[in-house]
């Protein structure tokens, strides 16, 4: 989504809310915002926040505020669908397909999904070295083996 690389922290959290707020006037959604909101109707519990807090473009979500950060999680999904529809790394689309098969349910494959990406991004920002896609690759396929 390359219309997002020139954005600010504010900006981009921006668009999740403006999209969201014609979402729910019901006016016409661009492609992008469309896949805003759709992933936005799947996390409920961000619907108040985004409707009805202020401050919520400049709050810093740490972890020691208990409280996740909504921004974070809704774009790591974006960031699995795009990877999966563009099936890179090489073979994730088929790994998400297996995940979603074994665990009944999409949104969940992209939750333990998710989850490895993060961790995935937090040590090639600590390491300073491009993300590892083979290391990646392989904490998906172990999803697929745990019980």
């Amino acid at each position: 989504m390359p219309f997002f690389l020139d954005q600010d922290r504010s900006g981009l959290r921006r668009h999740y809310l403006e999209a969201w707020r014609k979402h729910c006037a019901g006016t016409p959604l661009e492609p992008l915002e469309h896949q805003l909101v759709t992933v936005i109707e799947q996390h409920p519990e961000y619907h108040a926040m985004f409707e009805a807090d202020p401050g919520v473009l400049g709050r810093d979500f740490t972890p020691e505020s208990g409280q996740s950060n909504p921004f974070l999680h809704l774009g790591l999904h974006l960031a699995i669908r795009e990877q999966v529809a563009t099936d890179r790394p090489t073979g994730i689309a088929a790994l998400h397909r297996d995940l979603a098969r074994r665990l009944g349910d999409v949104h969940l494959a992209e939750h333990r999904m998710l989850e490895k990406l993060g961790e995935a991004l937090w040590s090639s920002q600590r390491s300073g070295h491009p993300p590892d896609e083979a290391a990646y690759l392989e904490s998906l396929r172990a999803l697929l083996d745990a019980r």
